[in-house]
């Protein structure tokens, strides 16, 4: 029977190419100098009798060699014919790794989640829940659509963190969950640019906002704060755009967002000895941790 000490599934930084290291149980001995398969989309020769181990094995030969819908097949086999068998758990879960691997996330989903209802405490869990997130990971689309995929992603990698937090899987999937937060950002900045181009203030100003309150570590956060300067200035707000753009000055001191801002406020004669001028270079500074503080106090 297969364990977790038998196989490991490792985790990768882009999440695609996870590696599968798989030992062939001991009890199944391959004919030795000959190939399982004489060609690479030929089915394998399967006797009928072949036992459950042989299925999984076969299944693991064929996800090493790339075929992943062999594989796919060859652990659904093992499922139906040997309901019971102590390969079938092992079964169920590669089988949704062999959908990932295809790209058929909507399958894998469904085959892991059914795995987790069936084996809620097995030592392979934590990989299951982070291979399910993975699905949805990769379902990202682009800022200019939807993020509902975004949201998905985010609450099932956020999920593999609060079960288990102590793996390499919630490590990778705090990274993951940066980027979540950085295109759902994006997003934002994306709707916020167009209302104001559309003269809708009040509406880009909310975009903004949420952007400086909800995602105060992604990269946006320069931005959205100098356009909340503009939409100030258009608004008359200048006492606002003023304490907008003094944030924005501590913070990200030496980016283009803060000449740009400084800029604004010097050609409305609303500079004063307040501001310290921006320096001429690329930007180079990270905000200095006190961000969220100094934000709520102006406002």
């Amino acid at each position: 029977m297969p364990s977790s000490t038998q196989r490991h599934l490792e985790v990768s930084s882009n999440g695609r190419s996870l590696i599968l290291k798989a030992t062939a149980v001991s009890g199944l001995l391959l004919l030795s100098g000959c190939s399982l398969f004489s060609h690479k989309h030929e089915k394998p020769v399967i006797p009928k009798t072949a036992d459950a181990e042989t299925l999984y094995n076969y299944g693991i030969d064929a996800l090493r060699s790339g075929r992943y819908e062999l594989a796919g097949g060859e652990f659904e086999l093992l499922q139906q014919n040997y309901p019971y068998s102590g390969f079938t758990g092992n079964a169920e879960l590669m089988e949704g790794y062999s959908y990932y691997l295809q790209g058929e996330y909507a399958l894998s989903v469904q085959q892991l989640e059914r795995y987790l209802q069936l084996h809620p405490t097995s030592p392979d869990a934590a990989y299951a829940f982070y291979l399910r997130a993975l699905c949805y990971y990769e379902q990202i689309a682009d800022v200019q659509r939807d993020q509902q995929g975004t949201v998905e992603a985010l609450n099932a990698l956020e999920e593999v963190i609060t079960r288990f937090p102590q793996t390499s899987y919630a490590r990778d999937a705090q990274l993951k969950i940066d980027l979540c937060r950085d295109h759902l950002a994006g997003k934002e900045m994306l709707v916020g640019r167009w209302y104001q181009q559309q003269r809708n203030y009040e509406a880009a100003m909310t975009r903004y906002q949420r952007v400086v309150q909800d995602y105060q570590t992604t990269n946006h956060v320069a931005e959205a704060l100098e356009r909340l300067v503009e939409v100030y200035l258009a608004l008359g707000l200048k006492n606002e755009a003023r304490q907008t753009a003094s944030v924005l000055g501590y913070n990200y001191p030496d980016s283009q967002w803060y000449r740009y801002a400084y800029a604004n406020l010097r050609d409305n004669k609303l500079l004063s000895g307040d501001f310290k001028q921006p320096a001429t270079q690329k930007p180079t500074s990270k905000p200095r941790g006190f961000f969220s503080r100094a934000w709520h106090s102006v406002f």
